[in-house]
């Protein structure tokens, strides 16, 4: 569950802004997070739930 993950883990502010400087700005904002993957809208994403992991 997000609430077991450490540090941030919901961005609402970068909704709408550039995936890249999403990426960077999540990287910045929270370390633990080794994966933060921009997808097009509408894109399936896999469901399993990871504290490294951000579909951006």
């Amino acid at each position: 569950m997000a609430s077991e993950c450490l540090g941030k883990n919901s961005w609402p502010e970068l909704v709408g802004k550039n995936g890249d400087e999403a990426v960077e700005t999540i990287k910045r904002e929270n370390p633990n997070v080794l994966e933060a993957i921009v997808l097009l809208e509408g894109t399936s994403v896999i469901k399993n739930f990871s504290c490294n992991r951000v579909w951006v």
